[in-house]
């Protein structure tokens, strides 16, 4: 048999997941022909709340999830940084019973640039041309290219994959894609790339499959909505525009960013409060979004809990924020068939969705609590003009698939 490793390295984790080849099936690069075979998560990493996770997955069964003393025995203890975290993780995956031959490791990289719109094997120099948008990603690019770097040297006969969150909001509109700069300057790649696409990528890929046959879905809008928030609406399966832009900070108030702001605000801080870019840079990616605003928390679920005026006034903003992306991206689309919560915030956290349904009823939604209450699939009403859904997101799967697809297009020209 054989299997696909896909990597998710953020800020302070990796998240892994190990996907087994259905042999009879993995020359239609499909989702289908792709079953889970572990997944875990090392988390705190370069922090004092170090953690690794482990599950494993057998076909119509509960993921078996193990304990400490068994991963110990494995060898997959808490990791106090990147590098230990991914030599634990090779280190077992060589070592366990159950090996098979790894064929290609997936990485969700953040940001292409015009350049890279689809999975893609990497080369040592197009690790380098990727590095040049750590700027632009400052909080994901460096860490999903350490591993990549690793790897390379540590199983240079392994084909190691990108697939960018930038690629699925590479067919925009032009006009979706533009500043209002002077054309020098947008020549130079000064445009709107919009990110999460992987995320928005599977919703788009199972949403077929969740809607009832005679649902309209041409029209929709996915709320990615976690730690990262964005929105992205899709006509037809296609990105037609996103409320992030140039960098991963724009659109929404997130956990820790700010979202949205008048540049004049930047400047100001510069030119009048003598702050430098590193510390205009650290407020607006580390301290501000709903930590800024509460001065409480990053964490939704906190300030959910939380009785404090402060938090209130954190999660009001975050919802009318959000319900005003959505009916700036139903114009986009002109009109509005579904709307899809997704990611952790999205998925989970029932009184923001609540929220912001109810700021959007003028668009035709309407809610139905209960469902609601219950973290259903649909919970718009019967009588709602628009569908309301909550779907679980999958980005390491999209990741497999396309690294699939790939490896079986590369096969096929060897032909």
């Amino acid at each position: 048999m054989q299997e696909i490793l896909v990597l998710n390295s953020g800020s302070s984790s990796v998240k892994f997941a190990l996907y087994h080849i259905t042999a009879e099936d993995a020359a239609c690069g499909t989702q289908e022909a792709l079953t889970l075979a572990y997944s875990g998560h090392f988390s705190g990493l370069a922090t004092s709340q170090c953690r690794v996770s482990l599950a494993h997955r057998e076909p119509g069964q509960p993921p078996h999830r193990y304990g400490l003393q068994t991963l110990e025995a494995l060898g997959l203890t808490p990791a106090i940084n990147h590098e230990e975290a991914i030599t634990k993780l090779m280190t077992w995956l060589e070592q366990r019973e159950d090996k098979s031959t790894l064929v290609a490791i997936g990485h969700r990289v953040v940001h292409g640039g015009q350049t890279y719109c689809e999975a893609t094997k990497l080369s040592a120099n197009d690790v380098i041309e990727l590095e040049k948008f750590s700027s632009l990603a400052p909080l994901h690019q460096p860490h999903g290219l350490a591993p990549i770097k690793l790897l390379m040297a540590q199983l240079p006969d392994v084909p190691q994959i990108a697939c960018f969150d930038t690629a699925f909001h590479a067919h925009q509109p032009w006009v979706a894609r533009q500043f209002a700069l002077p054309r020098e300057l947008t020549a130079k790649g000064l445009i709107r790339y919009g990110f999460h696409g992987l995320s928005y990528d599977y919703i788009q890929r199972t949403l077929p499959n969740v809607l009832p046959d005679d649902a309209p879905r041409s029209r929709v809008v996915v709320a990615h909505l976690g730690n990262g928030a964005s929105m992205c609406a899709i006509r037809d399966g296609v990105s037609v525009a996103s409320s992030m832009g140039f960098t991963a900070l724009d659109g929404l108030p997130m956990g820790t960013r700010s979202g949205a702001l008048d540049p004049g605000l930047v400047l100001h801080l510069i030119g009048h409060k003598a702050m430098s870019v590193e510390d205009v840079s650290t407020l607006l990616y580390k301290r501000s979004g709903l930590l800024g605003v509460s001065g409480i928390s990053s964490d939704m679920r906190e300030l959910l809990a939380s009785d404090a005026p402060e938090a209130e006034e954190a999660v009001e903003l975050y919802c009318y924020r959000a319900a005003r992306e959505i009916a700036s991206l139903a114009g986009a689309l002109g009109g509005l068939d579904q709307l899809v919560f997704t990611a952790g915030i999205g998925e989970h956290a029932a009184p923001v969705r609540e929220r912001i349904v109810a700021q959007c009823e003028w668009l035709g939604m309407q809610l139905d609590e209960k469902a609601n209450k219950r973290d259903a699939c649909c919970i718009s009403s019967p009588s709602s003009r628009v569908g309301v859904w909550v779907i679980p997101t999958d980005e390491e799967r999209v990741i497999a698939s396309d690294c699939l697809a790939l490896l079986n297009r590369v096969d096929q020209a060897a032909f």
